[in-house]
């Protein structure tokens, strides 16, 4: 009877492999199609990052005819309290300045914008930090202490940093040519200030500091 019991077993048929080939599938679909919506939503969330803080420049500018951060009657436009800049129409300091109190132009950025109401946050003249990007770095501007180039533009810029390669391919593509030292979009690598050079033509893992995995830092031209 045992026998007879072995001879009845059987494997999988051709059938029945196909259907659990067709369920691996599709599970791998799902996954890869949430892997895809994840990271366009991550480009979507630093594109409205850049886009904010452009959006708030030009709207403190329409409104009060100064440059925030740089304004030197902040305390009249943005409230008092509010620390004036010295009307120069640059924004000095870099755009990850984080000391406190606030020491530099780019600080002060943050303070008369959300002070105004055009930008959220605290606006706490002894704090006045810059904000966090949607990819954990830093969301700041700048446009240096002359009228220097920054990643070899003019003027001044909003910059993002700790982006990882991919996402940051993609804000330049999107809003730009997608090279990485041409157009209204610039990047260097991970580490490097914003007043060093731009990476040369394209994005990618990055050689030379392979911790950052292709971390960059992008910046647009305001």
């Amino acid at each position: 009877m045992c026998q007879q019991y072995k001879n009845r077993q059987h494997g999988f048929t051709l059938v029945e492999l196909a259907i659990v080939l067709v369920i691996i599938g599709l599970i791998l679909a799902a996954v890869l199609k949430g892997q895809e919506m994840i990271q366009n939503a991550k480009v979507k969330n630093v594109i409205n990052d850049l886009k904010g803080v452009s959006v708030a420049y030009y709207a403190y500018q329409d409104r009060y005819k100064a440059i925030p951060g740089d304004d030197a009657t902040a305390a009249t436009h943005a409230g008092t309290g509010a620390i004036a800049g010295n009307g120069d129409g640059l924004i000095t300091g870099a755009f990850n300045d984080a000391a406190s109190p606030p020491a530099t132009e780019s600080q002060y950025f943050w303070q008369h914008t959300r002070m105004s109401g055009f930008l959220t946050g605290n606006a706490t003249a002894t704090v006045a930090l810059p904000s966090n990007n949607s990819v954990g770095g830093i969301l700041g501007v700048q446009s240096g202490t002359t009228a220097a180039a920054i990643y070899a533009t003019t003027g001044p810029v909003v910059c993002a940093s700790n982006v990882p390669w991919k996402i940051a391919l993609a804000v330049d593509i999107t809003l730009d040519d997608g090279n990485s030292d041409t157009g209204s979009i610039r990047a260097g690598v991970a580490g490097t200030t914003a007043t060093a050079a731009a990476v040369s033509g394209a994005y990618g893992p990055t050689v030379a500091i392979p911790a950052t995995e292709g971390l960059h830092t992008l910046c647009m031209k305001i």
